[in-house]
């Protein structure tokens, strides 16, 4: 805190003053409009151009700060809903790098990942799905579509989180079409302080060794068996749920119960599969993730 300031309050000050600044403004004059001591306004002026907020340029003995392009400042938890529409229009029209942009500014407005997760990001998922079903976009624009939301949720993954490692995850997707599902789980796990192993499309692994392999990369990542070891499967058939279920069991049975499988996906009432949670919503599974990780001991 400076002068009572906090982070988020000087962050937004900077976004007011340097919105319609085409000429940008030295740290000495932003320092007198903050009433920041200069010296602190300029460590925090480096912090804001490490995240992405601002860019400097240098004219002689002058150094001038800019505000990077499409920046603002939000409030949370009033804005998620305005969020979620921005992000589909920026997503839809192609506008990668306001997308992203975008992504940063909520986070540097204090936005919870978890809820940028599963209410700005995770419904664009389907959006795009069905643009495509409708014959609206094509198969080019779908995958291009798909990578943005893709990259998006890579933004989280590289913000570093102090783990736990008692938490340990292997999410799994049984198709092509639930890699982006997975990516999502993947990114609230690991901002959740879980170790993530995302080993992706997983539907060219269907085949009877499975089991054997999956027993051998449990061997490696989970190696002293520390707390539990969660086993998520991301699925758009139950034939790819009982798949990796029947697969995966053999190994859950022999370890006492430190093993947890969760299965998301759709399933027919008659089909019967062992699991320790199934569901087709993917907020039940973080939810239910949250629940068991507070029980480890």
């Amino acid at each position: 805190m400076v002068r009572g300031y906090l982070t988020e309050e000087i962050r937004e000050k900077l976004i007011s003053i340097l919105k319609n600044s085409d000429s940008g403004m030295s740290g000495v004059e932003i320092s007198k409009k903050i009433n920041v001591n200069r010296i602190t306004m300029t460590k925090y002026l480096k912090v804001f151009a490490a995240e992405g907020l601002l860019r400097q340029k240098n004219i002689g003995n002058v150094t001038l700060w800019f505000l990077e392009p499409g920046q603002e400042s939000f409030i949370f938890p009033d804005d998620y809903f305005k969020i979620t529409a921005k992000y589909l229009e920026l997503l839809v029209k192609g506008n990668e790098d306001e997308v992203y942009s975008l992504i940063r500014n909520c986070l540097n407005s204090g936005a919870s990942i978890n809820k940028l997760i599963l209410e700005v990001i995770y419904p664009s998922i389907d959006h795009v799905h069905n643009l495509y079903d409708s014959g609206k976009i094509g198969s080019a624009e779908q995958n291009l579509l798909r990578t943005t939301i893709s990259k998006s949720l890579n933004i989280f993954n590289q913000i570093p989180v102090v783990s736990d490692a008692k938490k340990n995850v292997v999410v799994i997707a049984a198709d092509p079409e639930s890699v982006l599902i997975s990516e999502s789980a993947s990114a609230s796990y690991h901002s959740d302080g879980w170790n993530v192993s995302h080993l992706g499309d997983m539907s060219s692994a269907i085949n009877v060794l499975f089991d054997l392999d999956f027993q051998k990369l449990v061997g490696k990542i989970w190696k002293q068996k520390p707390g539990i070891l969660l086993v998520a499967v991301f699925s758009q058939t139950s034939e790819g749920l009982t798949f990796f279920a029947d697969s995966i069991n053999p190994n859950k049975a022999k370890s006492n119960k430190l093993i947890k499988l969760a299965l998301c996906g759709k399933i027919s009432k008659k089909t019967k599969i062992n699991s320790d949670l199934l569901s087709d919503n993917i907020g039940d599974i973080l939810q239910w993730s949250d629940t068991i990780s507070d029980n480890i001991k």
